[in-house]
């Protein structure tokens, strides 16, 4: 059965660092937005607060689900043989790139590069879910995938600058 608590535990950011994707969830309105991470997106600032790195590419979902005052969810499953499911319900703000604190923020992340982000999400933590995942299959990580959207986002900056 699983427990529900107010603040991430230092033992849930650890779980959550070690995992190669999450799934997002969000949603202001009737419909929710699910959407797969990867890359290295996310920073955990302490028990109750995170910040997730948004790149360009796909739809603003999450960005507009967050300004409308909606909630995200985030999940990590565990696919290795330690089953386990942990869920990070927020609720949050969206930095932009003309916000003061924008590059600050990016900068946090070991690799943040200001130029190649959309915006920040700024997370609280409003709950945390643990369950058992006994319902998730083993599976096991090969590789990133050659590019990705950090190499994609790099190369639509390098090409406005005019260098390709």
């Amino acid at each position: 059965m699983g427990k529900q608590y107010l603040e991430l535990l230092e033992k849930d950011r650890e779980f959550a660092s070690q995992q190669k994707v999450f799934f997002l969830a969000s949603a202001s309105g009737e419909e929710v937005n699910l959407a797969p991470k990867g890359e290295d997106c996310l920073l955990f600032l302490g028990p109750g607060k995170l910040l997730l790195l948004d790149y360009p590419g796909s739809s603003n979902r999450t960005g507009r689900d967050l300004v409308a005052g909606g909630s995200l969810t985030l999940m990590f499953c565990s696919f290795d043989d330690d089953s386990r499911v942990l869920r990070i319900f927020c609720s949050g703000e969206v930095v932009r790139k003309e916000d003061p604190e924008f590059e600050a923020l990016v900068k946090s992340f070991p690799d943040g590069d200001p130029e190649i982000v959309r915006q920040v999400f700024k997370l609280s933590v409003r709950a945390v879910e643990n369950s058992c995942g006994l319902s998730v299959p083993v599976m096991r990580f090969e590789k990133k995938r050659d590019g990705g959207v950090r190499h994609w986002a790099e190369k639509k900056a390098l090409k406005a600058r005019g260098g390709g």
